[in-house]
């Protein structure tokens, strides 16, 4: 220990110690006394630096380690992925066999919960901007999404009428650009052959309010949003993004039963909210 301008600070060896230690306001009062007191001796000017070297230095270290463990969770969620995607094929049946077993909508709901709230936040390095995917950022144009992923699809009901639904990629087709989607609604047990511009990949990351906004829907914006507790997409406005990593998007449904043709505001997470290819009003 030593003595800086009569407070005591350890100089410790420990990760988990210096970010007590140098935690963010300790190190504004250090810079504050610095500029205080400017006859500062240059011993303690040389201790001062060598605190802050330290600091930067561990900081780096953790986040290297985190990084590497985030890393270490999307290699187990992809091999967890495969499995079960393998299952589900190794069950599929022809129209001859009997039908699968369905599953029950309220289990379905809380694994579309889930998928949502694990679904990774972007971290990226100092000046690195979001990838495609995050949030709202599009995917490039020459994008294919993979077997298993989750997408918004617009496919025509019994009745004739198009809507987009929450859709899981079988196959793609690149000879012709068509992609085979499975309705996550296993009610309706139905198979759909798409080409892509009647698909939309939904995001892969989360992207942080406090970090990269520019990843996020604006207000106002017009988007393709999963409605609360069904597997339907259907057109909304940003009322509020998110402000924290944790937060869903406020959104206003198109509703003709309400008198400004808009529904009261709605919580949907980051995971379902898409870009809207249609820019007018129906």
């Amino acid at each position: 220990m030593f003595t800086f301008f009569k407070r005591p600070v350890y100089v410790v060896p420990h990760s988990s110690q210096l970010v007590a230690v140098c935690s963010p306001k300790l190190l504004h009062t250090i810079s504050t006394k610095e500029e205080e007191q400017k006859a500062t001796s240059p011993y303690y000017r040389t201790k001062l630096r060598g605190l802050y070297t330290t600091a930067k230095a561990d900081a780096e270290a953790e986040c290297s380690i985190l990084r590497h463990a985030l890393d270490k969770i999307a290699e187990i969620k992809s091999l967890l992925e495969e499995r079960r995607i393998a299952a589900k094929m190794a069950g599929v049946y022809s129209d001859s066999d009997p039908p699968r077993k369905t599953m029950r909508r309220g289990v379905l709901m809380t694994l579309l919960q889930q998928s949502a709230m694990t679904l990774p936040l972007w971290i990226g390095k100092p000046g690195e901007s979001p990838p495609p995917l995050c949030g709202a950022t599009p995917a490039s144009s020459d994008y294919v999404a993979k077997q298993g992923d989750k997408v918004a699809a617009r496919v025509k009901s019994v009745e004739g009428d198009e809507q987009w639904i929450l859709a899981e990629v079988v196959s793609y087709n690149h000879s012709t650009n068509k992609y085979e989607v499975d309705d996550i609604d296993e009610e309706g047990k139905e198979r759909h052959m798409l080409s892509r511009r009647r698909i939309i990949p939904l995001p892969q990351w989360k992207a942080n309010p406090e970090t990269d906004p520019e990843a996020l829907f604006s207000k106002d914006q017009l988007v393709l949003a999963l409605y609360p507790q069904t597997t339907c997409f259907y057109r909304a406005l940003i009322h509020t993004p998110p402000h924290r990593p944790q937060d869903d998007y406020s959104v206003l449904f198109e509703d003709t039963s309400y008198p400004d043709g808009y529904s009261p505001p709605l919580n949907v997470a980051q995971r379902y909210v898409v870009a809207c290819k249609e820019n007018k009003k129906k």
